[in-house]
């Protein structure tokens, strides 16, 4: 439509009247404080968020070191509790040093952008997170982004890349003293849709064959998959590799709040110094900071928590798909069940909610393949009677195709 003149946002009116007619608004819902609802939508995988242990140390940070972190990591927001949380995050997964983020989503904007630049290429999976699609806008390198879960179509992007680089240096097009270029694969460790898990061995082997590292986000590994919740990371036998980073979040499995890089020391300060969400963003919160350690600690003690996620979302599966839905093996804690259309997947989700049940619900632009779906996390603390209970209501009000 044409701008006009006098109403300098009418531009909005008309993309909300498209998002109407292909039923893709999305509202803000409050939630209260003692929702009666049976929750399968929240990413609190191990049911830590209201632990008393994780309050507890929550409030007593924030009583200790206040409210905020008063300033950047580099300035005045580092407490002896961030510095803590880092080396025993970055010890529990195997690596040399971790650097925590106000957010998951600064986390991965830091490490690719950082870690690539403009003379860089990335090569990224089409199915990534939109934290680690920003980061590759944001590096200014070359994007490939190739297929989903294809480590043959990765070695083929780093090998037409370095074949060109080859082909300009021959055709005498390189410039004296050039470096040669660098290469970032980045990939989701477990896909935040369906819930799939990289081929992460195989991903690591092609970026190796051309020299390339590797960065994988781990918000939804770390606490579900390896050995007491390590990661998938962990689980591939990738912990501490000198070509490895790792992102993470620490508001799913640890029920907080905020973002943390894991890897090689080097690589570490060398975010510290050129990060820009890191150098220039905030730090996180203490009590966020108190709450993920307890969390952790509390992870260590009791290992079991991260197989039972597997067990209810298998369950949760099982019971899905022999009742006739489109429901997808989960290879961690997210259930994706796949809906007819958006309007149907809306629907689908309000109903479940009128008979006692949160779902997600993830709709177009949120899902790669345009497929809109209800999206079930399983959280370790549901009983078996929950999960049949969860269950019932979603096959009693699932619609038709």
């Amino acid at each position: 439509m044409p701008h006009d003149r006098d109403d300098a946002f009418a531009w909005i009116d008309a993309q909300r009247e498209r998002r109407d007619r292909a039923g893709l608004v999305r509202r803000l819902s409050p939630r209260p404080a003692d929702s009666p609802l049976l929750d399968l939508a929240s990413n609190d995988y191990l049911g830590l968020a209201r632990h008393p242990e994780v309050t507890a140390a929550a409030a007593a940070a924030a009583h200790r070191w206040g409210a905020g972190s008063t300033g950047s990591r580099l300035v005045t927001g580092s407490t002896e509790l961030h510095t803590t949380l880092e080396r025993e995050l970055a010890e529990f997964c195997g690596f040399e040093a971790a650097l925590v983020f106000s957010s998951g989503y600064a986390a991965n904007l830091a490490a690719v952008s950082a870690l690539s630049g403009r003379d860089a290429l990335v090569v990224s999976d089409a199915d990534n997170h939109a934290s680690l699609i920003d980061g590759c806008r944001l590096s200014r390198a070359e994007i490939a982004v190739v297929p989903h879960a294809d480590p043959d179509a990765v070695r083929k992007a780093l090998g037409a890349a370095e074949a060109a680089e080859a082909a300009e240096a021959d055709a005498g097009e390189a410039k004296a003293g050039k470096a040669r270029r660098r290469a970032l694969v980045v990939s989701d460790a477990v896909f935040s849709v369906d819930g799939d898990a990289a081929p992460l061995a195989a991903l690591a082997g092609a970026s190796r064959s051309y020299g390339a590292a590797l960065v994988a986000d781990e918000a939804h590994g770390l606490g579900v998959l390896g050995e007491g919740g390590r990661g998938a990371v962990h689980e591939a036998g990738l912990a501490g590799a000198p070509d490895v980073v790792v992102t993470a979040t620490l508001s799913k499995s640890l029920g907080s709040q905020g973002g943390a890089v894991l890897g090689p020391a080097r690589v570490i300060e060398h975010l510290v110094n050129s990060a820009r969400t890191f150098i220039f963003d905030t730090g996180l919160t203490p009590a966020a900071v108190g709450a993920a350690l307890a969390s952790l600690r509390l992870l260590r003690r009791e290992p079991e928590r991260a197989a039972r996620v597997r067990t209810v979302a298998m369950g949760l599966y099982g019971r899905l798909a022999a009742a006739g839905l489109a429901a997808v093996r989960p290879d961690a804690s997210v259930v994706s069940v796949r809906a007819p259309s958006p309007e149907k997947a809306v629907r689908w989700a309000a109903d479940c909610r009128a008979a006692g049940l949160m779902v997600g619900c993830f709709r177009p632009p949120s899902v790669p393949d345009d497929v809109s779906r209800l999206r079930l996390t399983a959280r370790g603390d549901l009983t078996e009677e929950q999960v049949e209970e969860a269950v019932d209501v979603i096959v009693r009000t699932a619609p038709t195709a």
